[in-house]
């Protein structure tokens, strides 16, 4: 017979889709509740998602940044994992904003496991070149983003051995720190969706399954609808009432294992915002 799982200790607080503000949605949740947390935040680059200015003074949106991340860790099980994908800026103002993040993170206490390299191979549709073919002004163009990897408070999460469902070969294939992995195409009125081969590697190679997956700048959807096709409870935040009608719809699609019944979601209304900004990076 089918292995049922028991529901975590979160019930009703699980398997939900919130449309608020990131801060304040994660300062109302359990303490230790989630297991793997995966997003893109907002880019900071004037980006058009909806629900969300991208326009904030650098400082500024590092400390709100900050506010985000501490908060999490007070979510986080220990051992709990933290996934932060985040794309080199522009070339010309080239900011390594990967390194702030990277280091505000580890000042607030998380552990840095390791940073994988997502190559999008983009470079077909290269049109800045710089100098060409001169050492005077070449350019380097981003075909990667980083996902950089964090955990709290220890490096191992406890976890049930016949939960695991990655196979040895995609263990060996995803322990390679180089992941070729084309863009999203279909958007679904995002401008920065993720491709779900990307989440599911994640969420597989991070988690097990019956944990808990939160996404707080979640956008569209992606990494609460991966999250359940493959047998795990989600967590899902975005300050976008029409993202948050798009996640919805696609997470209730998602079929979980007959043996791991994760349910439809659950739609909460807006939690008032304690910041300027809320939400909206790359679903």
């Amino acid at each position: 017979m089918p292995r049922t799982v028991a529901l975590p200790r979160t019930v009703g607080k699980v398997d939900r889709i919130i449309h608020g503000d990131a801060r304040a949605v994660l300062d109302r949740l359990p303490k230790e509740s989630v297991h793997l947390a995966i997003t893109s935040p907002p880019y900071n680059l004037r980006i058009p998602y909806r629900g969300y200015t991208d326009d904030l003074p650098p400082e500024e949106y590092l400390a709100w940044l900050r506010g985000v991340w501490r908060a999490l860790l007070r979510v986080l099980v220990p051992g709990g994992r933290f996934v932060l994908n985040v794309a080199p800026t522009s070339i010309k103002n080239f900011r390594p904003i990967h390194h702030d993040l990277s280091r505000d993170l580890r000042d607030l206490g998380f552990i840095m496991r390791t940073e994988i390299i997502w190559y999008k191979q983009t470079m077909g549709r290269r049109t800045a070149w710089g100098s060409w073919r001169s050492p005077s002004n070449p350019h380097i163009v981003p075909s990667w983003e980083y996902v950089l990897v964090f955990s709290k408070d220890q490096w191992r999460l406890p976890g049930d051995r016949a939960a695991i469902d990655i196979g040895p070969k995609e263990f060996e294939q995803f322990s390679d720190g180089f992941w070729p992995i084309p863009p999203e195409r279909k958007r679904a009125g995002h401008p920065a969706p993720f491709p779900e081969l990307l989440i599911e590697r994640l969420v597989k190679f991070y988690s097990y399954r019956g944990n808990v997956v939160l996404d707080m700048f979640g956008g569209t959807g992606t990494v609460a609808a991966v999250a359940r096709r493959l047998g795990r409870h989600y967590l899902h935040i975005d300050s976008s009432e029409e993202y948050c009608r798009i996640a919805a719809a696609r997470v209730a699609a998602a079929r979980p294992p007959p043996e791991y019944p994760i349910p439809p979601p659950v739609v909460r209304p807006g939690i008032a915002r304690s910041e300027r900004r809320g939400g909206a990076g790359t679903d």
